[in-house]
């Protein structure tokens, strides 16, 4: 369960996220294509993966720093600590 709903991005790191992740579904959707054929070096598909990868970790960090921003350091007022730290963990385990 979560402490406090709702996906807390400011306008420009929602549009900035939105925009990265329209990106990664465009690399991702090229190397589908890539695997159609087998005249496609292994190495350019590790490339495709590893910018999607990266993507990915830097539309991550944005979404985590907000929820730092505003839900962690708000846990205290709200009396929730204990499951803010649970979630975290959580979250870490996968990083």
């Amino acid at each position: 369960m979560a402490c406090c709903r709702g996906l807390n991005l400011d306008t420009e790191v929602r549009e900035d996220v939105r925009r990265r992740l329209l990106s990664v579904k465009g690399h991702v959707e090229g190397v589908l294509r890539m695997l159609e054929t087998d005249q496609v070096y292994c190495v350019d598909v590790l490339k495709q993966l590893k910018a999607v990868g990266g993507a990915l970790g830097k539309v991550g960090d944005q979404v985590l720093q907000s929820h730092l921003k505003n839900h962690v350091v708000t846990a205290h007022e709200r009396g929730d600590e204990d499951l803010i730290v649970s979630e975290l963990m959580e979250i870490l385990k996968y990083r």
